[in-house]
């Protein structure tokens, strides 16, 4: 009955994207990365289920060397039909020829966040002289690899007049969530974008970085030249751009861009 009443809601949201495509059942590879990922896994199985379409995710970063970066796995030729990625990344692509210009749907915008071990006292991280004391007091900071991470080891340092007292103690932390080796007590406190920092147990969301130092990530979703499900993957990538999903979206830490 669970499974029946959550078909019936899900599709009143996605019939009517799904209905003006004109689609069929299909399985869609679709790849994402991190910021969307915790938003996506709360979506997908809503549009599944009201669609018939079925859903095979790869999970790897918008950028990088490594082999699961979605740049990489098109490269390889992997299959895709729809990709799910930090807008400027995902521009490269289409100005690449690998990404179907036009297809582009902007998705959410993600902040970054500062989280502490369980039980540790919160710092101040809302203000620009509180964020700077509390990073100048810690005996160890962790950010991610992502582009949060690169913005926090190439700019946040330098504008708040730290970089040379960060250097021996800030560290990126490569593929796992920076709020895990935070939880395990390996650093003090770590940076990363909301949405990614949120799902790990063991670690307290502190707040977000002060406005005037944000770097702000927009999520945007594409879909791959040479994609076998085209007119599924629009539904999809409009269902996940839909008014009546962003509570879910904003639940996840992310931030609506309906409204710009």
């Amino acid at each position: 009955m669970t499974n029946l009443f959550l078909k019936v809601c899900a599709a009143g949201l996605v019939a009517a994207s799904v209905a003006s495509a004109g689609v069929q059942a299909a399985e869609l590879h679709v790849m994402s990365s991190g910021g969307f990922t915790a938003a996506y896994k709360l979506l997908g199985p809503k549009f599944t289920a009201a669609s018939g379409n079925t859903l095979d995710t790869a999970l790897g970063p918008s950028m990088g060397k490594s082999p699961e970066a979605i740049p990489n796995r098109l490269e390889r030729g992997e299959p895709a039909d729809a990709v799910i990625m930090v807008g400027y990344a995902l521009d490269e692509l289409i100005k690449a020829g690998k990404v179907v210009p036009g297809s582009r749907v902007e998705l959410a915008d993600s902040r970054i966040g500062v989280v502490v071990r369980d039980g540790a006292a919160k710092p101040d991280v809302e203000s620009v002289e509180g964020l700077k004391e509390t990073l100048l007091r810690a005996k160890s900071v962790a950010y991610s690899d992502s582009a949060s991470g690169v913005y926090i080891e190439r700019e946040l340092f330098k504008r708040l007049g730290i970089e040379e007292q960060m250097k021996q103690k800030a560290k990126m932390i490569p593929r796992i969530p920076v709020a895990s080796v935070v939880a395990s007590g390996d650093y003090e406190i770590g940076f990363q974008q909301v949405s990614e920092l949120l799902p790990v147990k063991g670690a307290t969301f502190v707040g977000k970085i002060p406005e005037s130092l944000q770097s702000v990530t927009r999520f945007a979703a594409g879909i791959p030249v040479g994609a076998q499900h085209p007119k599924e993957a629009k539904a999809l990538l409009d269902y996940l751009a839909s008014p009546e999903v962003q509570p879910e979206v904003k639940a996840t830490g992310l931030d609506s861009v309906t409204s710009h």
